[in-house]
């Protein structure tokens, strides 16, 4: 009476019928109990874990990266910074990598026959560089002599003048390493380096004992000696530049060749600057005109024979010497007008010197153009294996229109010795 109607009264359970209901529930009192501890047990696990976490990453040590971002260090990472490390360890020594080899220390460097400026300004470089002293395996071309002249330097003294004072004179190749192509003075035995950027084709050097060898497949061997002065940490004087400089010019038509390498252009800016060489493109001018206008009053016998390299070949189908002569001008012209009188002089110098087949590039290192000259019917057959877009541009066949071809060492020789290891054999007739 006087209840609200709000109100509900909840009677309380007896424990039998609370035994009743745990017993249709399947669930006895072990069982809740067990449920409850493994409860328990776990929230336990989880909090202790959580406080472990913000211990070992609330430390107030910090790392920051090489990207600025900033990362807090753990106490165990803390722990092991933080033990006495040595800060030098002494058992461990101190090794140079760019000491000079001991083997080119006082060695006499000479480059290959019919010399040109790359073998004479890499000659000078690296007697500069190694403690040594330069050397001509022959007489110095018009080209040379200019650039001698340029920068005050005087001629090296003749490899035979050298071996006269010292027979036994270590010997350094540079710019070459065919046997072929060396001066025949030198003793094979006593040559303990070579220095080059040519392949290793016929005839290489065979030698008793291990020896130094730097050859690099970069347009000049000048550009081998520049890039070895810098790595040695050492600043080549202005004269020994000024010579390097120019061969890497030489040998890479101005950097314009084939064969021209980004070292090569790395190295006549670095060479440029310490030359202090305002013009680079008028001191090539200069070279260019050095070089053809000795050409101009060069007999035929000097145009075929100036140089000329030979090259070995035996094959299944072919075997012989293949010689290869290149004159490089301003004006192409004005040798290709010589014709007449060129190709009676490379049968003559193919005869002379045994050689299965002789042939003589005329190259304009201005317009960057190679023309073949053929003396005879094996030549036409091997240029037109190697060159089979090559045009003959003559009524005689003794002319071929190479196009872009202008290297020796990168558009010739290849060219020819895949047409001959790919089956070429010479006529008959």
């Amino acid at each position: 009476e006087g209840a609200s109607p709000h109100d509900h009264v909840v009677p309380r359970r007896s424990r039998a019928e609370m035994r009743d209901c745990r017993r249709r529930s399947g669930q006895s009192p072990y069982t809740i109990f067990f449920n409850f501890l493994l409860t328990a047990t776990a929230s336990i696990i989880i909090i202790v874990l959580y406080c472990l976490s913000l211990l070992l990453r609330t430390n107030q040590y910090y790392d920051d990266d090489s990207h600025g971002n900033v990362r807090i260090r753990s106490i165990v990472e803390n722990v092991l910074r933080d033990r006495e490390i040595p800060k030098e360890i002494t058992t461990v020594p101190n090794v140079d990598l760019f000491v000079v080899p001991e083997a080119l220390k006082g060695a006499v460097f000479v480059g290959h026959l019919v010399t040109d400026l790359d073998s004479v300004g890499g000659a000078i470089g690296a007697a500069a560089l190694y403690g040594g002293r330069a050397a001509l395996a022959s007489e110095v071309n018009s080209e040379t002599a200019f650039a001698l002249e340029e920068w005050g330097m005087e001629k090296p003294p003749t490899i035979e003048e050298v071996l006269k004072e010292n027979p036994d004179a270590k010997i350094c190749l540079v710019d070459h390493q065919q046997t072929s192509q060396m001066n025949p003075n030198i003793n094979p035995d006593n040559v303990v380096g070579v220095i080059d950027h040519h392949a290793l084709q016929s005839k290489t050097i065979v030698t008793d004992r291990p020896i130094y060898i730097d050859i690099r497949p970069w347009g000049s061997m000048s550009t081998i000696i520049a890039h070895t002065f810098l790595t040695h940490q050492r600043r080549p004087p202005m004269k020994v530049a000024g010579m390097m400089l120019c061969a890497i010019l030489s040998d890479t038509l101005n950097l314009q060749g084939p064969t021209t390498t980004e070292w090569d252009r790395q190295m006549v800016t670095v060479l440029s600057e310490i030359a202090q060489v305002e013009d680079v493109q008028l001191l090539a001018t200069q070279l260019f005109n050095a070089k053809s206008k000795e050409l101009a009053d060069m007999s035929v016998h000097g145009l075929v024979t100036g140089d000329q390299k030979s090259f070995s070949f035996e094959t299944e189908h072919f075997e012989g010497d293949v010689g290869f002569a290149v004159v490089e001008t301003t004006n192409d012209a004005v040798i290709i007008d010589r014709l007449e009188e060129l190709l009676p002089e490379i049968v003559a110098c193919k005869k002379e010197r045994e050689l299965s087949v002789m042939f003589l590039a005329v190259v304009n290192i201005v317009s960057l153009k190679g023309t073949l000259l053929l003396c005879g019917p094996a030549e036409i057959s091997l240029a037109r294996a190697a060159f089979p877009d090559g045009i003959i541009s003559n009524e005689g066949s003794t002319l071929m229109d190479l196009g872009k071809r202008v290297s020796r060492k990168k558009d010739y020789i290849p060219a020819i010795t895949q047409a001959i290891h790919g089956g070429w054999s010479k006529p008959k007739n």
